[in-house]
């Protein structure tokens, strides 16, 4: 379906419409998830935020909304998410629903958050990454609802997908390669959340990229971009929307004893 008030946006009936083929179904793919114009007023906002709101590390820099999580799993009950991070983002998140169940109240009540604590997403991590800039593979962890949804913003790039070896180890090799375009939004979760790692190769150029090759292909916005197999990167935003499963008020937690 379109979505008629926001240019080119075009959001699935369900998510069954949406789901990337031959991964486990529990991803999920929509290329027009924002409008150029959003895409641009969410870039604008991103670079007016103070300073000190970006955390600089080797390569790569980011900002952490509304906060960075205390003790590793705790979000305090402080500001809520800013209006621009909210829309169009969740409004959107949460008016499709998992399964084209003509029931209308049954789906209303399916959204991919509907089994979180919060039913929303309540923190968002923006990360920059120009061209031969990465991420080791690694999960999220325990500290939010097993539901990742990354709105992707300026460029594309694969996100590669890893198992790991029976000896704790990562088999170099990807299972996996998703290539996420500009204005883009990818879901994971269940078994994709908690059973492989995820990462970005520090490199300027994806290549080989082919239907044979891309999960997404059969969804990307333009396959005909990348015709000859390769994507020459740019610098890239990633919004990466959760819901952490611990919240806690600032006294509450200051009060806890040891």
């Amino acid at each position: 379906m379109t979505d008629p008030s926001s240019g080119s946006v075009r959001l699935p009936q369900s998510l069954e419409h949406a789901r990337i083929p031959n991964l486990p179904p529990s991803a999920f793919y929509m290329a027009d998830f924002i409008s150029e114009e959003e895409e641009k007023l969410i870039l604008e906002k991103i670079e007016r935020a103070p300073k000190a709101r970006w955390r600089q590390l080797t390569h790569r820099r980011l900002q952490t909304w509304p906060s960075d999580l205390v003790r590793g799993d705790t979000l305090l009950d402080t500001t809520p998410l800013p209006d621009w991070l909210k829309d169009p983002v969740i409004p959107r998140l949460l008016s499709i629903p998992v399964s084209s169940d003509s029931d209308t109240e049954a789906q209303s009540s399916s959204h991919i958050f509907a089994a979180s604590p919060h039913k929303q997403p309540n923190h968002v991590l923006i990360n920059e990454y120009p061209p031969e800039t990465g991420i080791m593979p690694h999960k999220d962890g325990g500290a939010y609802h097993p539901v990742v949804c990354t709105v992707s913003l300026g460029s594309s790039l694969c996100l590669n997908l890893y198992k790991a070896k029976e000896d704790g180890g990562i088999d170099p090799d990807p299972v996996w390669r998703i290539l996420q375009e500009p204005r883009s939004l990818l879901i994971t979760t269940q078994d994709l959340y908690t059973e492989y790692l995820h990462g970005i190769e520090p490199i300027a150029v994806d290549a080989d990229l082919s239907e044979e090759t891309v999960a997404n292909w059969s969804l990307l916005r333009s396959p005909s971009d990348f015709a000859e197999g390769k994507n020459s990167r740019e610098t890239r935003i990633s919004l990466t929307y959760r819901d952490v499963l611990k919240v806690s008020k600032l006294g509450g937690l200051l009060n806890r004893r040891p």
